[in-house]
């Protein structure tokens, strides 16, 4: 069996929108904290602390059907520690879309196509991961706004066919904010405005953003991909540890 990691470091940088700030307690200063000396430890050394302060989509994470809005299927939307989790385990499907441009939304043909080159027919469950590459800017401030994105009817398309994680290998899984942004001023249509991400007041899905290193995985299909987020009590986001399990002959 061989894992691939799948996520980018969670680090303070240029390719963040929101600032980690990190508090260190240290391995010699936290005797004091304690109301210890140093010398009171093994090898002068105490345990270590540290104090993270961070946004819940900071890093690789999930966003549940909540951070979409209130209700989700007619109903109240299930927050990050309600995601079933037989939903974050299942198996993989690498859909290749480096081909679309920055800015651009990425259609219901584009995933069919995808689809039709590997070959492959979606499967109940199956997460799908949206392939553009743009991880390769990840540590500079191009990360934020050089990509492409879903589309509401592409994302609807693979709901429809039974997905409930879909990842995404870019900041956000709609197009970057700029692009919708300029839509939204030109002709005022809201529509515009995270359709994909919107999509999911009508049937609840969930999405895995700021994945990486998808080309590390040895094809399309033939792996499983485990993506339990922190178990954060009634947030519409949590951190989350990605990874390909390849079952290796």
């Amino acid at each position: 069996m061989r894992i691939i990691d799948l996520c980018v470091p969670t680090v303070d940088g240029p390719s963040e929108a929101t600032p980690v700030e990190v508090s260190v307690i240290d391995h010699a200063s936290a005797p004091a904290a304690l109301g210890l000396r140093q010398e009171d430890f093994p090898e002068g050394e105490s345990i270590s602390n540290e104090t993270v302060t961070l946004t819940t989509h900071t890093g690789t994470h999930m966003d549940a059907p909540l951070h979409y809005g209130l209700r989700s299927g007619g109903r109240p939307a299930a927050a990050i520690d309600e995601i079933p989790l037989e939903w974050c385990y299942a198996p993989g499907v690498r859909l290749d879309l480096r081909h679309i441009p920055p800015g651009v939304g990425i259609t219901v043909a584009d995933v069919e196509d995808a689809l039709a080159k590997i070959p492959y027919e979606l499967n109940p469950g199956d997460i799908p991961l949206i392939w553009t590459g743009a991880d390769r800017l990840w540590g500079t401030e191009a990360y934020r706004t050089d990509h492409p994105g879903m589309t509401r009817d592409a994302t609807a398309w693979l709901v429809e066919r039974g997905a409930r994680v879909i990842g995404i290998d870019a900041w956000g899984f709609d197009r970057p904010f700029a692009s919708m942004l300029a839509d939204y001023r030109a002709d005022g249509d809201n529509s515009v405005l995270w359709p994909a991400h919107l999509y999911g007041r009508e049937k609840p899905y969930c999405q895995l953003e700021k994945l990486a290193h998808l080309e590390e995985l040895p094809a399309a299909t033939g792996y499983l991909i485990a993506c339990f987020p922190a178990k954060l009590a009634g947030l519409g986001a949590g951190w989350t540890r990605v990874v390909a399990i390849v079952e290796e002959t």
